[in-house]
């Protein structure tokens, strides 16, 4: 019998975001930062895969996530710093 590991997947990425959801353009993140649509970002976000199921991000994709949070976030300061 063969065991199955399921890797974990972050499917309340909206909730956990929902300080910053209205001033973000997940727009220009899914595609700067994924090479993906704005839809695809809004399904992760949503918890949802493209077919309706239950999807999420992969570890993989919520640490670039974060890393594309990180940078904007540095981006935004230096801009402020230059006012």
């Amino acid at each position: 019998m063969e065991s199955t590991v399921k890797t974990p997947i972050l499917v309340d990425a909206k909730s956990r975001l929902s300080d910053i959801l209205v001033e973000v353009s997940w727009r220009e993140i899914a595609r700067k930062y994924f090479g993906k649509s704005s839809s695809w970002l809004y399904h992760k976000l949503d918890g949802i895969k493209g077919d309706g199921s239950e999807g999420g991000f992969t570890p993989a994709e919520t640490q670039q996530l974060k890393e594309s949070l990180l940078d904007l976030a540095s981006r935004i300061t230096t801009a402020a710093s230059k006012l």
